[in-house]
């Protein structure tokens, strides 16, 4: 199943709206499956935008930023089939051209999902459908999404032991309750996440 990200969910993930935006942004997208999420490449012209603009970026950092993001997951392209597609969505649903871009850009990479703060909750066009991944109550289908991909990291588990830059260390033990084992693998995907931030700022 395939997931398209908005420019928002882009510009909280690089910190344009604060730290704490900006966590829940990452935390989103890393318990995502990687190969499920797809970026319109409208969204990569629009977080440029958003990081010089309003992040006060310099245009050589905002590049670095857009350029990592391309990168990492695959780029949907604005053809002419989209920007028609787009047309006809901004004609008969009132959306702006640029919104109607990305949900035209995801209808035709076949998702199913378009994680958005900006575009009406639950619109669903072509098998899209649009839903907040930061509101209070998540949709049923990402919900289940990020339940499932929680388990498989759980599942996924073997004995032995991940040892983080201090020494601290997760044991993962035969025989270990599932809750101990949850608790354990949160615990140690925590410590790395920390130490993660702490050397990459």
């Amino acid at each position: 199943m395939k997931i398209a990200l908005d420019t928002n969910v882009l510009a909280y993930a690089e910190g344009a709206n604060g730290a704490a935006m900006r966590d829940k942004a990452l935390e989103l997208i890393q318990r995502l499956q990687p190969g499920a999420i797809v970026l319109p490449v409208q969204t990569l012209g629009e977080l440029f935008n958003v990081l010089v603009r309003k992040a006060k970026r310099r245009p050589a950092r905002a590049r670095a930023a857009v350029l990592s993001w391309r990168d990492a997951y695959p780029v949907v392209e604005t053809s002419a089939t989209v920007m028609v597609n787009a047309t006809d969505l901004a004609s008969d649903h009132g959306l702006t051209i640029w919104d109607s871009v990305v949900l035209a850009a995801s209808a035709e990479a076949e998702c199913r999902l378009l994680l958005s703060e900006d575009l009406q909750e639950g619109f669903t066009w072509r098998g899209v459908t649009v839903t907040n991944p930061f509101a209070p109550a998540l949709h049923p289908l990402l919900a289940a999404l990020l339940t499932l991909a929680l388990a498989a990291l759980v599942d996924a588990a073997r004995p032995g032991r991940i040892y983080c830059s201090e020494r601290r260390v997760w044991d993962h033990r035969p025989g270990q309750s599932p809750r101990r084992r949850l608790y354990a693998l949160v615990h140690a995907i925590d410590l790395l996440r920390v130490e993660t931030n702490l050397r990459f700022r």
